[in-house]
């Protein structure tokens, strides 16, 4: 048996309700992993998201097979996660199938992604149709490296056609789920178009949001993280893509790239008011030269900062200076805000 590079750490959904964050930067101590490749930043994430651009089958079984395909291909980057679209077993599919048989058939289908995740040490983000009861979701299910089902988020906000077929909308608040490399959470599809499940996941320290989804979002998408200071992972039966805390597009499929795409993101950054810490901008450059790096954006005054080296966390940069994150001001504002008012 070959020896894993990491260290698993036995995870499980967060419940409802986790304290919210006073940093906005990926903190907290670095995922404990022994066998991290040299030079791999501590809080760093490849992953991987797959478009169904283009794919169709003549049954689930093929549809998966297909999709399995393109996840081998990004082995050679050994992802730490991979997103899959929004009810891709049974999505672009000939065979016509009842709802209540779609259930069962992603059901048993879910075995060969759970044996995925399990062989390649990865979570995955697995959207089906789910059941509980009598009643059916549209939801994703999450795996975790160690090939266990370990919780699954359902679809809130459901459009008219999902609504005429009986499926229910899930509950809010939305879960988080804690992985090895940080926190994450879920929406899918029409939950773009309202702000509560975005909110509170990133209340509950959503460094990372998957969304799978039936079409590509465009700029709300890029929206969503720059609004959540979070990163934003799309998969989707057109284009997928990947934006940073900034709202850029880090990567996305396209003409030359259809269906798979695989990237690293570092986790290891915090948002901050540029002014009045501009005050200090050269100070901390003269001290930490490479192991840092900072943007500013000047029309919108905040200043993003991140680290670049093994060996410095971005929380201890901001206690040495004194320098509040966006949120925690903000919500030091409301707080005196509030008290003035009354």
């Amino acid at each position: 048996m070959s020896i894993s590079r990491r260290n698993f750490i036995s995870t499980a959904a967060f419940a409802a309700g986790v304290a919210t964050f006073g940093s906005e930067t990926a903190g907290g101590q670095a995922p404990n992993v022994p066998n991290r490749p040299q030079g791999r930043l501590p809080r760093e994430v490849w992953i991987a998201t797959v478009s169904q651009l283009g794919l169709s089958a003549n049954t689930p079984q093929q549809m998966v097979q297909n999709v399995l395909a393109l996840m081998e291909k990004s082995i050679v980057y050994r992802p730490d996660v991979v997103c899959l679209p929004e009810v891709f077993m049974t999505n672009r599919v000939n065979q016509k199938m009842s709802l209540s048989e779609r259930v069962d058939v992603s059901g048993e289908l879910l075995k060969e992604f759970l044996a995925f995740a399990k062989t390649h040490q990865c979570y995955l983000i697995c959207p089906m149709n789910t059941r509980e009861g009598e009643t059916i979701y549209n939801s994703a299910v999450v795996i975790d490296r160690q090939g266990n089902r370990i919780g699954e988020y359902r679809k809130i906000h459901l459009p008219d056609e999902e609504l005429e077929i009986d499926l229910t909308p899930g509950p809010l608040p939305p879960p988080v789920f804690k992985a090895d490399f940080g926190v994450f959470g879920i929406q899918i599809c029409f939950d773009c178009n309202w702000n509560d499940g975005w909110e509170s996941l990133r209340q509950q320290g959503a460094e990372i949001i998957f969304w799978p989804s039936a079409y590509s979002g465009g700029r709300v998408i890029n929206t969503r993280a720059w609004l959540n200071r979070c990163v934003v992972v799309t998969s989707t039966w057109e284009q997928s893509k990947i934006c940073d805390i900034d709202g850029e597009t880090v990567a996305q499929t396209g003409n030359w790239e259809r269906n798979l795409l695989c990237v690293s993101v570092n986790l290891e950054k915090a948002v901050f008011p540029t002014w009045p810490n501009n005050r200090y901008f050269d100070q901390i450059r003269g001290k930490y030269g490479r192991k840092i790096n900072m943007v500013t954006y000047h029309d919108e005054q905040w200043t993003i900062i991140e680290s670049l080296s093994p060996d410095l966390r971005v929380d201890d940069v901001l206690q040495e200076f004194g320098i509040r994150t966006r949120e925690r001001w903000l919500q030091d504002a409301e707080i005196v805000g509030n008290q003035r008012r009354t």
